[in-house]
């Protein structure tokens, strides 16, 4: 699960970063991050490296949560 988020500035893509930052320490999960001046990149993996492993609800959740973030 992958999603981009656009921002005007590298201040506020810096502010979004440290949302974020505190919210997945708080949660105790870390999903892959890349980012450049004015955007982030965020992807999320299933917990398991098993083959065929998928996401699950919680995810989705965790997803969402971070969607929150951004808004």
């Amino acid at each position: 699960l992958e999603k981009r988020f656009e921002f005007e500035n590298y201040s506020e893509t810096r502010d979004f970063l440290d949302r974020l930052g505190d919210f997945t320490e708080s949660l105790g999960k870390f999903p892959d991050i890349s980012f450049g001046k004015t955007y982030v990149n965020i992807t999320l993996r299933p917990d398991s490296d098993d083959t065929g492993a998928e996401l699950v609800d919680s995810d989705y959740q965790f997803a969402d949560q971070i969607d929150a973030l951004f808004n």
